[in-house]
C-alpha cells in the first residue's frame, strides 16, 4: 500500500456531535502503522449523558483539566499531513464530530476523503454484524472497544487487512 492515511475515533461527551472528549489517530503510510495519538479533549458543556459515560467512561473529571478541541487541533494539526484519506468505523458519526468540533472552534475541517470501514468490511469479506468487534474477532485483532486510541487502531488495521487481500478495494471510496 503506497498510500498514507489516519484512521480517526472519537467519543463523545452527549449526543451533541460538537462535545468530543476523546480522539484517537492512527497514521498508515507504506502498509505499517506509523505514528498515533491519542488525547482527552474538553468539551464545551460539563454535563456528560449518562448514556455516553456508561459506553466509554469518560466522565467530566477525567477532562475538566485537557485542552478544549480547538487547543487539540491546532497543537495536533500536523498529524493529518501527507495524508490522502481519513478511515473511520460508522465514517459518517465521525466525519460529523470532526466538521460539528471544527465549526464550533473557529477551524476548517480537514478536506480529505473518508474511508468507512463498516462499508468496507460489508464489501470486502461480507461481513454482518459489521460493528467494530465483530470486524476485530473475524480478522483476530485486539480491541479495547470505545477507547477512541484502540479504536482507532483497529480501523486501521481493517484498512490494512483489506488493501493486502485486494489491492483495489479502495476504488469505490474514491481515494
Amino acid at each position: 500500500m503506497t498510500r498514507t492515511f489516519v484512521a480517526i475515533d472519537f467519543e463523545t461527551a452527549d449526543s451533541r456531535r460538537d462535545s468530543a472528549c476523546a480522539v484517537g489517530l492512527t497514521k498508515v503510510r507504506g502498509g505499517a502503522v506509523v505514528d498515533s495519538l491519542y488525547g482527552l479533549i474538553r468539551p464545551p458543556r460539563s454535563q456528560f449523558s449518562p448514556f455516553c459515560v456508561g459506553v466509554h467512561g469518560i466522565r467530566w473529571s477525567d477532562v475538566k483539566d485537557s485542552p478544549n478541541f480547538r487547543e487539540f487541533w491546532i497543537e495536533n494539526a500536523g498529524f493529518l499531513e501527507d495524508a490522502d484519506f481519513l478511515a473511520a468505523h460508522n465514517a459518517s458519526f465521525d466525519k460529523a464530530v470532526l466538521g460539528a468540533c471544527c465549526t464550533m472552534a473557529g477551524l476548517p475541517a480537514p478536506r480529505l476523503p473518508f474511508v468507512c470501514t463498516v462499508n468496507l468490511a460489508r464489501n470486502q469479506w461480507d461481513l454482518r454484524p459489521t460493528k467494530l468487534p465483530d470486524v476485530c474477532r473475524h480478522l483476530g485483532l485486539d480491541l479495547n472497544h470505545h477507547h477512541a486510541g484502540s479504536d482507532a487502531e483497529a480501523c486501521a488495521r481493517i484498512v490494512m487487512a483489506a488493501v493486502a487481500e485486494n489491492p483495489r478495494c479502495l476504488d469505490p471510496f474514491g481515494v
